[in-house]
C-alpha cells in the first residue's frame, strides 16, 4: 500500500495527514501523539475513526497540523483521519457515517461588527 495523503479542515486549523501500514505510530508536527496532545480527552476524539472501523494500530500516521488551536487542530485531525480510511476501504463509509465523522464542521468564529465591542455585543445604551 502506498502513502495516502488527505486534508483535514476545523475552525481556523488545517491537518495534512499521510497514512501508510504500520504498527500505529503517530508523529504530529515532528513530535510524538502523547507529548502534542497531553489531554486523554483530545487523543481519544482524535483516535475516534480507527476505533469505530477496528483499524486501531495498523496505520502509521505522520501529520502537519497549523493554525488555531489545540481543539481545532484535533478535530482537523480526526476528519483527515476519516478521509483517508475511506480511501482505504470504501466499505467504512456505513460504519463513519452515522458518527459524524465525516462532516466538516462548518462553525467558524463570527466577524466583529463596527460600531460594536464585539460580534454580537453591543454598548451599553442610555435613554436619558
Amino acid at each position: 500500500m502506498e502513502t495516502i495523503h488527505t486534508v483535514g479542515r476545523r475552525k481556523t486549523s488545517v491537518a495534512r495527514l499521510f497514512m501508510k501500514e504500520g504498527t500505529g505510530q503517530i508523529t504530529i508536527n515532528g513530535r510524538s501523539f502523547e507529548d502534542y496532545f497531553p489531554l486523554e480527552s483530545h487523543r481519544v476524539d482524535i483516535l475516534k475513526p480507527f476505533s469505530v472501523t477496528d483499524t486501531m494500530g495498523k496505520f502509521d500516521l505522520k501529520v502537519n497540523v497549523t493554525g488555531g488551536g489545540v481543539s481545532g487542530q484535533a478535530g482537523a485531525i480526526r476528519l483527515a483521519i476519516a478521509r483517508a480510511l475511506l480511501e482505504v476501504d470504501p466499505e467504512y463509509r456505513a460504519q463513519l457515517k452515522p458518527e459524524k465523522l465525516l462532516t466538516r464542521d462548518p462553525r467558524m468564529v463570527e466577524r466583529k461588527k463596527y460600531g460594536r465591542p464585539k460580534a454580537r455585543k453591543k454598548f451599553q445604551f442610555s435613554k436619558r
